[in-house]
C-alpha cells in the first residue's frame, strides 16, 4: 500500500459489525473506508466491487483541492494572497450583470462560498445553481454574469456556490506556469506519490474545481495526511503551516451540516459517549468524505456512491459515530 501498517488495535467486532450493515445495504453504495492512525494505516476495507486500484468519483471533495492548490500557488508567489480581488483577473465590467459589488468579491470569498453572487446549489431556483451552468459553454462566463445579491454580505453570509470554485480553477490556471493541472501535478501529486489520478475538464479544458478529480481511496488518505502534517510531507512543507490552519478554521457559520466552513473545507464536531471531537473534512454527493480530526490522531477516508440517495450523508455521520469512531477511540 505504500504505508506502513499500525500495529495499534481496534475493536474488530464493531468493524464487522459495520461491514454486515454495509453487505447488507442498510447503508448504501459505500465503497470504501482508509483509517490512519499517527500516520500509519490501521483499517482499509472495500465494498460493492470496488478496489484499491479503482479510481473513485468523489464529487465535490476536489473541491478542496482547488483551495490546496491555491496555497501552493500563493506560496509561490504567482497569486498575492486570498485577499486579492476578482477584478484583478478579469475585466468584471465586460460582464453581464456589472455592480459595483462585484469589485469587492475577493478570492477569499470564493473560498468560504461567502462571495454574494446569486448563486446557491441548495435552491434549485437559484439563478446560479450548478444544474443551470453544467450545460454552457463556458462556465466562468456564467459565474461573471451573474447578478449579485443584494442582501447578502461578502465574506459574511454562506451560500453553496459550486461555479464559484469553478472561478478560482480559471484564475489558478492562468496564474501558475503550465496551466493548473500540470502545476498540480508537479507541486502537490508528484511530492505526495499519488500518480494514478484523473481528471475531468471544464468546456475551456481547464481541470474541473467543481469536483469529479478522481483517486484511489488510499491516495485521498495521503492527502488527508498532509493536512493532519500542517502541509508537510517526507520533510518537504508542500503547503505553508499558516495556509493549513487558515483552510481548516472556522470561517463562516454554514447551516448545511451544523458546523462552519474554511477555504472549501468543512468544519464540526461529532459527539460520541458524550466526548466532542472537532473535524475538518472534505465533503462530496453521495456521501465521499475525507476527514482530518484536530485533536485526536486520525485521518478517515469514505468513498461512496450513493450519489441521489437523500440519505447518504447521514448515513456516513452514523457509520462515523456508532461504528468507526468507538471502534478506534476507546482502545486508546
Amino acid at each position: 500500500s505504500g504505508w506502513k501498517i499500525s500495529k495499534d488495535n481496534f475493536d474488530k467486532n464493531k468493524i464487522r459489525a459495520l461491514n454486515r450493515k454495509i453487505a447488507e445495504n442498510r447503508f448504501e453504495n459505500i465503497n470504501g473506508i482508509v483509517v490512519l492512525k499517527e500516520g500509519e494505516l490501521l483499517i482499509e476495507e472495500y465494498f460493492n466491487g470496488e478496489s484499491r486500484d479503482n479510481l473513485h468519483d468523489p464529487r465535490s471533495v476536489g473541491k478542496s483541492i482547488a483551495s490546496t492548490i491555491m496555497g501552493i500557488a500563493i506560496k509561490e508567489n504567482y497569486i498575492k494572497s486570498e485577499n486579492t480581488l476578482l477584478k484583478d483577473f478579469y475585466d468584471i465590467k465586460a460582464f453581464n450583470n456589472y455592480s459595483q459589488k462585484k469589485d469587492s468579491v475577493s478570492l477569499k470569498s470564493l473560498l468560504t462560498m461567502s462571495s454574494a453572487f446569486k448563486g446557491d446549489d441548495n435552491d434549485y431556483s437559484s439563478i446560479g445553481n450548478e444544474e443551470n451552468m453544467y450545460p454552457t459553454k463556458n462556465w466562468v462566463k456564467f459565474a461573471l454574469d451573474l447578478p449579485m445579491q443584494e442582501d447578502s454580505k461578502i465574506e459574511e453570509d454562506f451560500a453553496y456556490f459550486t461555479a464559484g470554485v469553478v472561478i478560482l480553477g480559471d484564475i489558478i490556471d492562468k496564474s501558475v506556469p503550465k496551466g493548473l493541472v500540470s502545476y498540480a501535478d508537479e507541486k502537490l501529486f508528484s511530492p505526495l506519490g499519488i500518480t494514478n489520478y484523473r481528471w475531468e475538464y471544464t468546456p475551456q479544458k481547464v481541470g474541473n474545481t467543481a469536483g469529479g478529480i478522481r483517486l484511489r481511496a488510499i491516495d485521498f488518505a495521503k492527502y488527508g495526511q498532509l493536512y493532519k502534517n500542517k502541509g508537510l510531507w517526507n520533510k518537504e512543507q508542500i503547503l505553508k503551516k499558516q495556509w493549513v490552519e487558515k483552510s481548516l478554521d472556522k470561517h463562516i457559520e454554514q447551516s448545511l451540516d451544523d458546523g462552519y466552513y474554511g477555504y472549501l473545507f468543512w468544519n464540526k464536531t461529532f459527539i460520541v459517549n458524550k466526548k466532542e471531537y472537532e473535524v475538518s473534512y472534505c465533503s462530496g454527493m453521495g456521501g465521499n468524505k475525507i476527514f482530518i480530526f484536530k485533536d485526536i490522531p486520525f485521518v478517515i477516508v469514505i468513498t461512496s456512491s450513493a450519489y441521489n440517495i437523500p440519505n447518504a450523508h447521514s448515513n456516513v455521520d452514523k457509520m462515523m459515530m456508532e461504528y468507526i469512531l468507538p471502534a478506534i477511540i476507546e482502545t486508546e
